[in-house]
């Protein structure tokens, strides 16, 4: 088991649009269905696998192309620190005063650890200035509890 690390800052709107940020329905629409729902579906199917938008399932990034990875590591601390310090990074840009809180930040990573130890993924997202969003990502990997059928993206 290894894990890999995404980050994602941009657009609250951007962000917002589901419709890129969840898997298309396995059956499209029927033929003689609303031409604006067929071509909706078909935009969905071809953008979301490639898209840098964060899924709503976390171990959806494990299906995104590999230039999205932000770090692999072997073991989890390591993953949980490269977590620490983008929000320490980050933390400044923090829209919610208690989102910067020191303490509440090392129970994040800590909290982090814990999981990615027993196997689960860690997403956190936090508003930034207005109107822009982070999003940040550590994915279990080879395999991912929640969905051992996705392959890892650099194997």
């Amino acid at each position: 088991m290894h894990y890999h690390g995404y980050l994602w800052t941009g657009d609250k709107k951007r962000f917002d649009d589901e419709a890129l940020r969840r898997p298309p329905h396995p059956d499209p629409p029927p033929a003689d269905g609303k031409p604006e729902l067929i071509q909706r579906h078909r935009e969905v199917r071809a953008e979301f696998p490639v898209v840098d938008l964060p899924p709503l399932e976390t171990a959806y990034w494990l299906i995104k192309p590999e230039k999205l990875i932000r770090g692999t590591w072997e073991e989890s601390k390591e993953a949980a620190e490269w977590l620490g310090e983008r929000l320490t990074e980050y933390a400044p840009r923090f829209a919610s005063e208690s989102d910067r809180d020191s303490t509440r930040l090392t129970v994040l990573v800590n909290s982090a650890a814990e999981r990615l130890g027993w196997g689960g993924d860690v997403s956190h997202g936090f508003y930034l200035e207005r109107p822009s969003f982070l999003s940040v990502a550590l994915v279990c990997c080879s395999p991912n509890r929640t969905m051992p059928e996705l392959d890892c993206p650099v194997r």
